[in-house]
């Protein structure tokens, strides 16, 4: 790691601290010339950091950009496994796109991409996912014989629960789930979940997963367009709250990296249900050209919801979209 990023990781571990040329030159075993080039250098990049007389440097409060040396105090031990895996980028088309082409060249499970933002971001049906700065756009790289699901849509429930629980820890904000990948706040789409795999032909066994993750962290109402201002929201849509990013991606990867043992299906759909905004209320069930109206009464042990239609019949929806 270069003397630029190392001190980096040193002001991220001690932010809201002073850390002094002379400690970190120490530290580093270079000159305090080369400390105070690498400053600069960091703040060519975009960050502000404060040199405070007597005291030394300071990564500024006003700092909100995503690196590996501001996710890393925020990892699990366990996560901290895969901290090598973590690639950051400013933009892409899209993180899963870039995933999955790191997968096919053989990227181990964990690895972990992460942008600012995106320019061709996408979510079921291939529909256009509205991706600007400001929010958190992630995809993570799963070796199913790592994984050990049998039922692949417990991913997506799985990623749908731990993006809920990474939320709360940041914010006072309680998010539903809307079946069957979407987070929402105060009944407004917050995150969108993409799960893509390729199945080995011959054997029919899952090769690998990508999960994608977007989350709009603090997007303004206005910069929405016009057609997603009424459905869609941001965790902060009112100020940009600085520092959360990195902090909101290591609980992620610590909700989905951080385990010794990967958490039963049974639990997962237990708090996914628990998570459910639906449950109880009529909506519209679309499968394919068709739509019906239905209550939704359940969700199975693998991850399909339940409806009772008008005529009283029991469905199990295993695939299409839910409209209120």
């Amino acid at each position: 790691m270069s003397t630029k990023y190392r001190i980096l990781e040193l002001l991220e571990q001690n932010r809201g601290d002073s850390i002094s040329g002379e400690r970190l030159a120490g530290i580093l075993n270079v000159s305090r010339n080369a400390v105070w080039k690498a400053v600069k250098e960091l703040e060519k990049e975009g960050y502000s950091i404060e040199a405070v007389t007597n005291k030394g440097y300071r990564l500024s409060d006003q700092n909100d950009i995503v690196s590996i040396q501001g996710i890393k105090p925020f990892l699990s031990p366990q996560s901290k496994l895969y901290a090598e895996n973590i690639k950051i980028y400013k933009t892409l088309e899209s993180t899963n796109k870039t995933a999955k082409e790191m997968a096919v060249a053989g990227a181990e499970h964990g690895t972990v991409i992460i942008a600012d933002s995106q320019t061709k971001g996408r979510g079921r049906y291939s529909r256009s996912y509205f991706s600007p700065s400001g929010g958190l756009y992630m995809s993570i790289i799963l070796r199913p014989e790592v994984l050990n699901f049998e039922n692949p849509t417990s991913v997506t429930a799985f990623a749908a629960v731990a993006v809920c629980e990474a939320i709360e820890s940041i914010s006072e904000k309680t998010p539903k789930i809307k079946w069957v990948n979407d987070v929402l706040i105060d009944e407004k789409k917050v995150c969108g979940i993409l799960t893509e795999a390729v199945t080995d032909f011959e054997s029919g066994s899952l090769d690998w997963i990508v999960l994608g993750i977007g989350i709009n962290v603090y997007i303004k109402t206005e910069d929405f367009p016009d057609d997603l201002q009424t459905s869609a929201t941001s965790i902060f849509p009112n100020e940009k709250m600085f520092g959360v990013r990195n902090k909101l991606s290591a609980e992620i990867i610590n909700r989905i990296l951080g385990y010794d043992i990967t958490p039963r299906e049974a639990e997962i759909f237990r708090k996914y249900k628990n998570r459910l905004a639906m449950l109880g209320n009529q909506v519209t069930v679309i499968q394919n050209k068709n739509e019906y109206k239905a209550a939704v009464i359940d969700i199975d042990a693998a991850g399909h919801l339940v409806v009772k239609n008008e005529n009283g019949e029991i469905i199990t929806v295993s695939s299409g979209e839910i409209r209120v």
